[in-house]
């Protein structure tokens, strides 16, 4: 029988094949994509015995996980269809349980801060305080004076409020942070970051891996989890996956701890209060393709919100101001599931404005749909069948 020999390429820490050479298949999981999405898949499947390789094309959570706010909830969850809110429920539920198994895993606290959320002078009201009675959820109308009362820093000229109590926001930096260190502890899980995949490796109507600059990487699993970048890599098969890049931008404050009590959003622009008193402003939602360089003018619309919003912060510096790309997909319904007609190859991908809250249901439908157990929940609304077109 002829050996196979292995070459590894220069920084690289995983064995890579030569065009000319017979591809070993290793009994791994090859998962494209190092945001949250692609870590916790990652996660999810190491923890039952999977041998793992991820790899990232910049570094780890550096896109849109890093750049997005983090609240642990669509921004008016009332307008997304149910499928959205099938995954936004479960994920907002588990996820202190995540962040208590994060944190004793590896020291990291992904800051889980439930503060609740004030939204003011809503258009749709009504159908938000429907929603809310039909689905369960703790959302009331309140009184404006009251969430004056409950966060001081409010400003003024708002007449409506409702409430939901228990929102909360997850600090996305720490928790990236957090899923690498857990990650890394766990056995077979290899994580090679600044490692570009440019296509697939294709045996009759199986995936069997991918191609890098570096060289092939081999998988019995190939899963597609790099966000903006999903439909592109996608294309390469002939397939039209509707996932483009939408930019936003956010700014960022820095206060006292106990400056903002609660998260606030009026006009589509919202705050978030961090436990150490950073305010984070946001966001923008322009269709610029891959260009995720920060502008002026979403500086000064920012800065006019957040001043509009917290008066204070008039006198507050800004301390930060980035711009990250979002998995733009129809409706923001993600693709979870295994691509027709192409074997092995997975999607975990087109989360939109809503990856950091929908991370934990979809991760794990993921791992029960790949390991073929019973799903928490129907995923066909998710299924790759029926949503992609030939390029």
């Amino acid at each position: 029988m002829m050996s196979v020999r292995e070459e590894w390429a220069p920084g690289a820490s995983f064995p890579v094949y030569r065009l000319d050479q017979i591809m070993a298949k290793q009994k791994q999981v090859v998962i494209v994509g190092g945001g949250v999405i692609g870590l916790l898949t990652a996660y999810n499947l190491a923890r039952e015995g999977q041998t793992i390789i991820l790899l990232e094309r910049s570094g780890l959570g550096q896109e849109s996980s890093w750049a997005g706010g983090g609240i642990v909830s669509p921004l008016y969850p009332w307008r997304y269809s149910p499928a959205v809110t099938a995954l936004a429920h479960w994920s907002q539920d588990f996820y202190p349980q995540l962040a208590q198994r994060l944190f004793a895993a590896t020291g990291v606290d992904p800051e889980v801060h439930t503060t609740g959320l004030y939204w003011l002078d809503l258009d749709d009201e009504g159908q938000a305080l429907a929603w809310a009675a039909r689905e369960g959820r703790p959302l009331s109308k309140v009184d404006v004076s009251a969430a004056h009362d409950a966060v001081p820093a409010l400003g003024g000229g708002y007449s409506r409020a409702i409430y939901m109590a228990d929102v909360a926001n997850v600090r996305n930096p720490r928790l990236v942070k957090s899923l690498r260190a857990a990650l890394l502890a766990l056995p077979g899980v290899t994580i090679q970051e600044h490692c570009e995949v440019q296509g697939f490796v294709r045996e009759g109507d199986s995936v069997v891996g991918v191609n890098t600059a570096a060289g092939q990487v081999p998988g019995d699993q190939v899963v597609l989890a790099a966000g903006a970048w999903s439909g592109q890599l996608l294309g390469t098969l002939g397939l039209a996956l509707p996932v483009e890049p939408v930019k936003g931008q956010m700014i960022l404050y820095k206060c006292a701890s106990d400056f903002l009590s609660s998260m606030v959003l009026a006009k589509g622009r919202y705050a978030i209060p961090r436990r150490d008193g950073h305010i984070l402003i946001g966001s923008t939602l322009e269709h610029e393709g891959f260009n995720k360089t920060p502008t002026e003018t979403a500086l000064e619309s920012l800065k006019a919100s957040a001043v509009e919003l917290i008066p204070a912060l008039a006198a507050a510096e800004v301390v930060g101001h980035w711009a990250g790309l979002r998995p733009g997909s129809p409706e923001g319904i993600p693709y979870i599931g295994e691509v027709p007609g192409f074997k092995g190859l997975w999607l975990n991908c087109g989360h939109y404005r809503n990856g950091l809250v929908l991370a934990p249901a979809s991760c794990q439908l993921f791992a029960d749909l790949l390991l073929a157990r019973a799903p928490i929940i129907d995923p066909a609304p998710y299924s790759p069948a029926g949503r992609l077109n030939a390029g």
